[in-house]
């Protein structure tokens, strides 16, 4: 199932929401123009490598700058591939704008990047020995949505059924619930393999959904706090 829109209306204009989809836009339309080896680099570079951190020899050996934390942020705007990049910007664009809504742009942008953080630690702290650079904004991403599973738990999710014409609604707790549902399957699956979590950063995805849901109160408004004209109960 893939969603396709929620069903509560923006009160005001998202702007850090609209803002950092076309910020990653624009760092994919830059990588997308690099030769293969100054990618290679800059991924490198600017990607989350844990072992980076964790094996500060290796580190130095292979040239990585001392004490440069950068890529705990600069991670959360790179992605590797044009379908990487759609379904984190959707999923920002359909539950970012009610956030934003309750938080104003400022807290979310500061929420947003908190969670993207914490996502980028849980993964170097269960993936301490990989050498790869991890990239994409979805553990920052999981965080905007903790928030909404908790702020519009009865909002309405439209979904689209695989290669079938059915769009149908679903709560936003039953949809967030399942998604979360996925992410520990997928850490489960992975635990019995050598190198369980190389393509994926699943544990940093759920780092960052918890991220949310326990910190996004410290960032709401208190003139936003009422929303109940914008939940939809089920009936």
């Amino acid at each position: 199932m893939i969603p396709y829109r929620d069903t509560i209306p923006s009160r005001y204009t998202p702007w850090v929401t609209w803002s950092l989809i076309v910020l990653n836009l624009a760092v994919f339309a830059y990588t997308e123009w690099l030769p293969e080896q100054d990618l290679y680099f800059f991924l490198n570079l600017h990607g989350l490598v844990p072992a980076r951190y964790t094996n500060p020899e290796w580190a130095a050996r292979v040239g990585f700058p001392v004490g440069d934390y950068t890529p705990f942020v600069s991670s959360i705007f790179i992605h590797g591939n044009a379908l990487h990049l759609v379904l984190n910007l959707w999923l920002l664009w359909i539950f970012g704008d009610n956030v934003e809504d309750r938080m104003g742009s400022v807290r979310f942008l500061a929420f947003y990047l908190l969670c993207g953080l914490i996502a980028g630690v849980v993964h170097v702290y269960t993936n301490s020995h990989s050498n790869l650079p991890t990239i994409g904004a979805s553990g920052a991403i999981a965080g905007v949505m903790g928030a909404y599973y908790f702020l519009f738990p009865y909002a309405r999710v439209v979904i689209w059924m695989f290669f079938l014409p059915w769009f149908i609604e679903v709560p936003a707790i039953a949809f967030l619930g399942v998604w979360v549902i996925i992410q520990l399957y997928k850490v489960t699956a992975g635990l019995s393999s050598d190198e369980p979590f190389a393509d994926v950063a699943w544990f940093g995805h759920l780092g960052g959904f918890v991220a949310g849901m326990l910190l996004h109160r410290a960032f709401l408004l208190a003139e936003r706090k009422d929303d109940t004209h914008h939940r939809q109960h089920s009936t």
